[in-house]
């Protein structure tokens, strides 16, 4: 294995309180501290882990985004990503848009294993890894909670609704990863500051022909709505009542 393409998105962090704009038009962004998505922190670092086992492995960190994803690319250069790429856009990527500018990618780098997060916190698609594998025709492992590469071969232990599953594909393949995968490391001020002297290029949709034309229209965005107040009940039989008061049972 000679090289890993990372996935990573920029999104708020899930620390962050999530406001809706009050004309209903989108998230408020203004201020907002931005991480990398947690999903993607963790493929990186399992990225990382491979690289660290003994293989002269390049990672590699890309993103489609605003001109600031950079700061996000730039922590990935921290953790030890040795370059990246950023597919600068002022508007926003749709999971198959991004899918069709990862293969792009791939065809110009030619990894022997691209992962990416399961799915992204802002949208919770969990469809980019599963287009990018169809549009790319190799082999895909969704769900990843352990990684193992040897001989041209990945076998990955996937979690599923019975229980732990693994299976093997033949690389290149495409991987999206779990929580369960691994603890991604903390970043070190010594490592920020070698970061800044990594290559990070930054490309375009023009330059990688890709059409950005979205597909879906968003026609308005809503908070959840507001929990109602609960009630302490004295025991089963009052219980059931308010229940059945409330046309639930």
């Amino acid at each position: 294995m000679q090289k890993i393409m990372v996935g990573i998105k920029r999104v708020v962090d899930y620390n962050v309180r999530i406001r809706v704009k009050p004309d209903g038009s989108g998230v408020m962004l203004d201020g907002v501290k931005m991480s990398i998505n947690p999903f993607d922190e963790i493929a990186l670092e399992e990225a990382l882990r491979i690289k660290e086992r003994g293989t002269n492995v390049e990672v590699l960190a890309v993103s489609i985004g605003v001109a600031d994803t950079q700061q996000q690319l730039r922590t990935a250069l921290a953790m030890g990503a040795d370059r990246a790429i950023l597919v600068q856009s002022d508007t926003l990527v749709e999971p198959l848009t991004a899918a069709r500018t990862f293969l792009a990618l791939a065809k110009k780098e030619n990894p022997d294993l691209i992962l990416l997060g399961k799915q992204a916190i802002d949208d919770d698609a969990n469809q980019t890894g599963q287009m990018l594998a169809a549009l790319w025709d190799r082999p895909q492992a969704t769900y990843a909670s352990k990684i193992e590469i040897s001989a041209g071969k990945a076998a990955v232990t996937r979690e599923v609704d019975a229980g732990l599953e693994t299976i093997e594909v033949d690389l290149p393949a495409v991987v999206t990863v779990d929580l369960r995968l691994n603890e991604p490391r903390y970043v070190k001020l010594p490592d920020i500051m070698k970061a800044k002297k990594k290559p990070l290029d930054v490309t375009s949709f023009a330059a990688l022909a890709i059409d950005s034309q979205a597909l879906l229209k968003t026609v308005k965005t809503e908070p959840p709505a507001q929990r109602q107040k609960g009630i302490l009940v004295k025991d089963a039989a009052e219980l059931v009542d308010v229940l059945k008061k409330k046309g639930l049972i």
